[in-house]
């Protein structure tokens, strides 16, 4: 599975057909159309392709996960976890047929290509309807969120600028 390695690829994952389930879908859509990455960096809208995202992530170093995650907690709450944070924190799986986005991570270890991977993520306001666009209150955390991931790419020493036109 050798490829071409990036730095830090920036990936949302989440179904877009469920409201705020795919903020993270969303979010990757929207620092493509108002951000400039210095090479080395790749964003991908993951969706929920699960096991055919496993070249992207095994071909980084360091990952970054946009997600949404379902915690009892304020709608629009946002965290940052490290895999091993994360892992204390998601429910048991509901079936054996279920391919999470941990199972991924999990395949991408076992493989000794498991990037270093930090998750930005925010508790939905709504994702048990089938409706494609994100309810008001997530659009409200679009740039809380753009805040926090331009803090972890200050960390990483990762230079960004805006597009023309984006202030």
């Amino acid at each position: 599975m050798k490829t071409e390695r990036h730095y830090l690829t920036i990936m949302g994952v989440g179904n877009i057909l469920l409201a705020d389930e795919g903020f993270g879908v969303h979010f990757v859509r929207r620092l493509e159309e108002g951000f400039i990455f210095p090479a080395g960096v790749r964003l991908i809208d993951g969706g929920v392709l699960a096991y055919t995202l496993l070249d992207a992530i095994c071909s980084c170093e360091r990952l970054i996960v946009i997600d949404a995650i379902k915690l009892a907690d304020v709608p629009g709450s946002i965290y940052r976890f490290t895999r091993e944070e994360l892992a204390t924190r998601l429910p048991p799986p509901t079936s054996a047929h279920e391919v999470a986005f941990p199972d991924v991570l999990f395949k991408a270890e076992l493989l000794g290509e498991l990037p270093e991977v930090t998750f930005l993520c925010i508790i939905p306001d709504q994702y048990a309807e089938m409706c494609l666009e994100m309810t008001p209150l997530m659009k409200e955390r679009l740039p809380a969120m753009e805040g926090l991931l331009l803090d972890e790419l200050a960390r990483l020493n990762v230079s960004w600028e805006r597009q023309p036109g984006n202030a």
